[in-house]
């Protein structure tokens, strides 16, 4: 099995068998193109010419058909320029045509484009304001409770103060202080 696969592969066999393809598909081309061919009428200009007898009537004759075939190259040189023409309008419509085409497409990718854009600008700029508003209310509430801390450390200073000045009338002078200290503690031994 893998010999034949490896002789299928060699490019000694390749190559009849590629132009046994080519070949045949060459052929039916032939065949199909000679079944569809038209012919062309025959031309009378074809086996006209009759040798004359005399010189002057062959030259006489040559030269008519030389004006014949010069009328009618002009002839076909006109058919051949009107053709091109056409094919050159025809070209340069398709080429404008397809211009249009691409230039349309560009201005609606350009307006799809500035669109996204100004989608994502508002977008951002509502996000930037969302931000902006959070950014406020957290330095408001920041500011609150500062206040707060404030208030309640100026009540506790002011509570401290008060008890302070009330123990304060309650202080008695050093002599008297060592007199209230005796008399507790003569009132506290047991006798």
């Amino acid at each position: 099995m893998a010999a034949t696969r490896s002789l299928l592969r060699s490019p000694i066999l390749k190559s009849p068998l590629r132009s046994l393809s080519t070949s045949a598909a060459a052929t039916s081309h032939h065949n199909n193109h000679q079944s569809s061919h038209q012919f062309l009428e025959p031309n009378t200009f074809l086996n006209s010419w009759k040798p004359p007898k005399d010189p002057k009537e062959a030259e006489a004759k040559l030269l008519q058909l030389r004006r014949q075939y010069a009328k009618k190259m002009k002839e076909v040189r006109k058919e051949y320029i009107q053709e091109m023409e056409l094919q050159r309008l025809e070209k340069q419509r398709k080429d404008d045509a397809r211009r249009e085409a691409i230039r349309i497409a560009n201005e609606e990718r350009k307006a799809a484009k500035a669109a996204t854009k100004k989608a994502k600008a508002a977008e951002r700029e509502a996000a930037e304001e969302e931000f902006r508003k959070t950014l406020l209310k957290e330095r408001t509430e920041k500011l609150e409770y500062w206040r707060m801390k404030e208030n309640k450390i100026e009540e506790k200073k002011k509570d401290k103060n008060e008890l302070v000045r009330r123990q304060s009338s309650m202080w008695i002078n050093e002599p008297e202080l060592e007199k209230k200290i005796l008399e507790a503690i003569v009132d506290t031994t047991p006798l």
